[in-house]
C-alpha cells in the first residue's frame, strides 16, 4: 500500500485544502471484536500471507511471532492483539492478515484479525479513550473515533515500537 497524500492538487480550491488539513486517513483493521486504526502514512503494505512464511525465533516473548521475508527485507511479525493485551481470536490460522507497518527506518509486521480498508476522520474527531477501555492500551493510543456508538482505536506506531515485548532484553 502506498503512502496516501492529502495534499491537495493545483486545480483544487481552498476549501479543499482546508479539508485536507483537517482530515487523515486510516488502515482500518480488528483485532477480535475491537476495531483500530492505523494512519494511512505509517503502513507500508497489507497482505494475507500463508503462517508457514514466518519462522518461529525461540526464546521470544509469545507476542513476537518470528521473521518474514517480504521484498528481499526480513522483518518481525508481532501479533498485535497479544502485544496490546487483547484476547487472540485466531489461534490456529492457516493464513495471517499482515499490516507492514514503517515508523522512520523501522519495518515491523503485525498481525491482524481483519483489515477492514481505508477509513476517513477529521482530526477532531480522536479523542481520549472513554473510561472502559482498558488502561493497559493506554500507553499505544493517540486517542479513540467514537462512530455509530463503536470505539475505534487510534494507535500510536512509535508507542507500538517501544512496547516492552519488542525491545531487546
Amino acid at each position: 500500500m502506498s503512502d496516501l497524500s492529502l495534499t491537495p492538487s493545483p486545480g483544487h480550491t481552498s476549501t479543499s485544502t482546508a479539508l485536507a488539513a483537517a482530515a487523515q486517513s486510516f488502515l482500518r483493521f480488528s483485532l477480535g471484536s475491537q476495531a483500530a486504526l492505523l494512519p494511512t502514512h505509517q503502513v507500508q503494505e497489507a497482505v494475507t500471507t500463508a503462517a508457514a512464511r514466518i519462522t518461529p525465533m525461540p526464546n521470544m516473548p509469545p507476542a513476537l511471532l518470528g521473521l518474514i521475508n517480504r521484498r528481499s527485507q526480513v522483518l518481525w511479525v508481532v501479533d498485535l492483539a497479544l502485544l496490546l493485551g487483547l484476547p487472540v481470536a485466531y489461534p490456529n490460522s492457516q493464513q495471517y492478515n499482515l499490516v507492514l507497518m514503517q515508523t522512520g527506518s523501522v519495518l515491523l509486521g503485525l498481525r491482524v484479525d481483519h483489515i477492514d480498508g481505508i477509513f476517513a476522520t477529521s482530526l477532531s474527531q480522536i479523542q481520549p479513550p472513554p473510561n472502559h477501555v482498558p488502561l493497559s492500551l493506554v500507553p499505544f493510543l493517540r486517542g479513540c473515533v467514537l462512530q455509530a456508538g463503536e470505539v475505534l482505536l487510534v494507535l500510536d506506531a512509535d508507542a507500538i515500537l517501544r512496547a516492552p515485548a519488542l525491545q531487546a532484553s
